[in-house]
C-alpha cells in the first residue's frame, strides 16, 4: 500500500488542497502533508510513497480525483492516476534545482518533530554543542554564507560582532517580516520546515552566547505562525528548546512576535523598534544592532533563509557550501519566481547561474508566447534588468552592477505589455506607502516621485521630468537614513537607464509603447473584422462606440477613454489597440 502525501502549504490551500484531501479521507484514505515544494503553478500536489521512494507526483489534483487517487494507492496499481502525473517538463523545474535551504520543503510533514529528526534534524545542534562557539563562527566564516536578507553583509562577521560585544545578556532574532511585494520565500520555509529555523538560531544563539531568542513575523503569515508555534512546543517538550539544551547546560529559549506588516520593519533597527513595543522606525547607525540592539543589548539578526542554511553547513562543512557558487557569492539563493512566467514558485539555484538560465531554463520562459522584456530583482528597493542584461550570473557584485540588487529573492518577470513607466510608478507607490516619515528625503521625495511618474502616465509629462527624476532619485539616496528610502529610487533609475525610450514616448508622443497607460491608449475597430454585434458599444462605459446591427461598428476616439472593455467583450479579435 501506497502512503498518500498532500502539500498543505499556502499556495496548495489556496489552490484547494484542503479539499482535495478531504476527499481522499472521504475515499478511506488516510493522507499526511507536507509543505510547499515549490512547484506553486502545480498546485495542489499530492505525493505517492513507498517507503521513502517517492512513487508518483500527482499535480493540479481536484477533489473529484480523490477515490481513483484513493484506489491506485491502496492497489498499488497507478495505472488511474497516470494523467495526473506531473510531466518530464514540469519535473525539470525540480529537477535543475540545487535545494538547502528548501532540502526539507515539500519532503517531509511539518508538524512532526519525528519526521525532522528522521532526516538529520538537531543533528548539527548536537554536533555544535561539542564545539567552541569560535569554532562554530569558522565553520560559518569558512562557508562564505551571506545574509539572504538583502544586505548579503557576511554572516560569520555579524555574528562574532555580537559574541565579542561587552555584556552578557544578548539577543538572537530572527527577520521574517519579508514584505517584498511577490517575495514568499521565508513564508514557505517556515510553513514547510519550521524546526530548520528553529535548529540553525539555535546554533547561532549558541555561537554568539544569546539566552533568548525571537522570530519577528507578519502577522499575514497565519499558516506559518501557527506551525512555527507547534514546532516550538514540540521542541521545548523533547528538551531541543529551554532551559539545558539536550543537556548541555546551553539555555536558550525562542519567542515569536507577530508584526503589523510594515515594510519598513523589514529594516533591522526599525524590527528591533517594533519588537520593544514602539513605532517601526529605523534607529541612526552606529551603534549597530551587535553593540546596542534591543533593550540596548547587543543583539544578532539573521533572516529566515540564512538560518535554514546553517544546520546544513554545520553538517557538511562550510568548505562543501563554499564550493557552491562563484568567488563573490557563495552557496545557493532561493527566488520567488513570479510574474509573466510559465512555471512559478520557488526556486533555489547555486549562486552564479545566469537570469536566462533561471528563467528561460527552470522557468520555462515567457507564457502566452509574449516576449520577454524585463526582471524586477530584489522587490521596491531593486531595479529591472532588461533582455540585454539576461546573461548577467546571480551574483551580489554582477547584479548590483545593473543597478539592481539580489534583494531577499523576488524574482518579477515582465512581459512586452508591461509598461516600465507604470511598473516605476506601482513601485514608488508602495515605497511612498512604506515609508516611515522619519526623514525628510523618504517621506517627502518618494512622494515627489510618485507625483512626477503619475503625471507622465496620465500623458501630463513634460520636457525635462526625466532630469528631475533622476535629481530627486539622487538626493533621495544621499539623504535617507534607512535602507528603505537609499534604494526606493532604484526602480526610477533603472527604468530610466534602460527605457528611456519609453518615457521620451510618455512625455513627447503622448504615447504609451505597451499600452497599458489607459489615459494614453486608445481603440480601433477593424471593419473587415466586425459582425456588428454590438457587444463592445454594449460594454463601453461612456458610449463611444457606434453602428448599426450587421454592419461595422466604430469608435469615437474624443470619447475614448482607453479602458479596454470593448476589446474584452469582443470575440472575434476586431478590437484593437490604435
Amino acid at each position: 500500500m501506497l502512503r498518500i502525501v498532500v502539500g498543505m502549504g499556502s499556495c496548495g490551500v489556496a489552490a484547494g488542497a484542503g479539499r482535495v484531501k478531504e476527499a481522499l479521507e472521504r475515499a478511506g484514505a488516510k493522507p499526511g502533508i507536507t509543505g510547499c515544494v515549490g512547484a506553486c503553478y502545480l498546485e495542489p500536489i499530492v505525493d505517492l510513497y513507498e517507503g521513502a521512494e517517492l512513487k508518483r507526483r500527482l499535480v493540479k489534483v481536484a477533489p473529484e480525483d480523490g477515490p481513483a487517487i484513493a484506489a491506485a494507492a491502496k492497489s498499488g496499481d497507478l495505472a488511474g492516476v497516470e494523467k495526473l502525473a506531473i510531466s518530464a517538463e514540469d519535473e525539470e523545474f525540480l529537477s535543475r534545482q540545487t535545494r538547502i535551504a528548501l532540502r526539507h520543503c515539500g519532503v517531509i510533514d511539518p508538524e512532526s518533530l519525528d519526521a525532522y529528526r528522521a532526516a538529520d534534524g538537531y543533528k548539527a545542534l548536537e554536533k555544535v554543542l561539542g564545539m567552541t562557539p569560535e569554532a562554530v563562527i569558522e565553520e560559518i566564516k569558512v562557508s562564505g554564507l551571506a545574509g539572504r536578507g538583502g544586505a548579503g553583509f557576511p554572516t560569520w562577521f555579524k555574528w562574532n560582532a555580537a559574541r565579542n560585544a561587552k555584556g552578557d545578556e544578548k539577543y538572537l532574532i530572527c527577520n521574517a517580516d519579508e514584505g517584498d511585494p511577490g517575495a514568499f520565500m521565508d513564508r514557505a520555509v517556515i510553513e514547510s520546515d519550521p524546526h530548520s529555523l528553529i535548529e540553525g538560531m539555535l546554533i547561532a544563539a549558541y555561537a554568539i552566547g544569546a539566552k533568548e531568542a525571537f522570530v519577528y513575523v507578519r502577522a499575514e503569515y497565519p499558516l506559518a505562525i501557527v506551525r512555527l508555534e507547534k514546532a516550538l512546543g514540540d521542541a521545548r517538550a523533547a528538551g531541543i528548546l529551554g532551559q539545558n539544551v539536550l543537556g548541555s547546560g546551553f539555555s536558550c529559549d525562542i519567542r515569536i512576535k507577530a508584526g503589523a506588516g510594515a515594510f519598513v520593519c523589514g529594516e533591522e533597527t526599525a524590527l528591533i523598534e517594533s519588537l520593544e513595543g514602539s513605532r517601526g522606525m529605523p534607529r541612526l547607525k552606529p551603534p549597530f544592532p551587535a553593540e546596542k540592539g534591543y533593550l540596548n543589548k547587543p543583539s544578532n539578526i539573521n533572516n529566515v533563509e540564512t538560518f535554514a542554511n546553517v544546520a546544513w553547513i554545520i553538517l557538511n562543512g562550510g568548505a562543501k557550501f563554499a564550493a557552491m557558487g562563484t568567488e563573490n557569492s557563495k552557496g545557493t539563493k532561493v527566488f520567488a519566481l513570479t510574474g509573466k512566467i510559465r512555471r512559478g514558485g520557488l526556486v533555489e539555484i547555486p549562486m552564479g547561474l545566469t537570469l536566462r538560465e533561471v528563467i528561460f531554463g527552470i522557468g520555462g520562459g515567457i507564457r502566452d508566447g509574449k516576449r520577454f522584456k524585463a526582471v524586477q530583482m530584489g522587490g521596491p528597493s531593486g531595479g529591472c534588468i532588461p533582455e540585454s542584461l539576461l546573461d548577467t550570473r546571480i551574483d551580489y557584485r554582477e547584479l548590483g552592477a545593473t543597478g539592481a540588487i539580489m534583494g531577499s529573492g523576488g524574482m518579477v518577470v515582465m512581459d512586452e505589455t508591461t509598461c516600465m513607466v507604470n511598473m516605476a510608478k506601482f513601485f514608488l507607490d508602495f515605497t511612498a506607502r512604506e515609508s516611515c516619515g522619519k526623514c525628510v528625503h523618504c517621506r517627502i521625495g518618494t512622494r515627489r516621485l510618485h507625483e512626477i511618474l503619475t503625471r507622465i502616465t496620465e500623458g501630463r509629462g513634460k520636457e525635462g521630468d526625466v532630469e528631475l527624476l533622476e535629481e530627486l532619485c539622487r538626493g533621495i539616496k544621499d539623504g535617507a537614513l534607512c535602507g528603505l528610502g537609499q534604494t526606493a529610487p532604484n526602480p526610477v533609475l533603472t527604468t530610466i537607464r534602460y527605457f528611456r525610450d519609453e518615457y521620451d514616448a510618455h512625455i513627447r508622443e503622448r504615447r504609451c509603447p505597451a499600452g497599458e497607460c489607459a489615459a494614453l491608449r486608445k481603440f480601433k475597430i477593424d471593419p473587415a473584422k466586425c459582425k456588428g454585434c454590438g457587444a463592445c458599444a454594449r460594454k463601453c462605459p461612456v458610449k463611444a462606440i457606434a453602428g448599426e446591427p450587421k454592419k461595422p461598428y466604430a469608435i469615437d476616439p474624443a470619447k475614448c477613454i482607453g479602458c479596454g472593455s470593448c476589446e474584452a467583450a469582443c470575440r472575434f479579435g476586431a478590437v484593437a489597440k490604435a
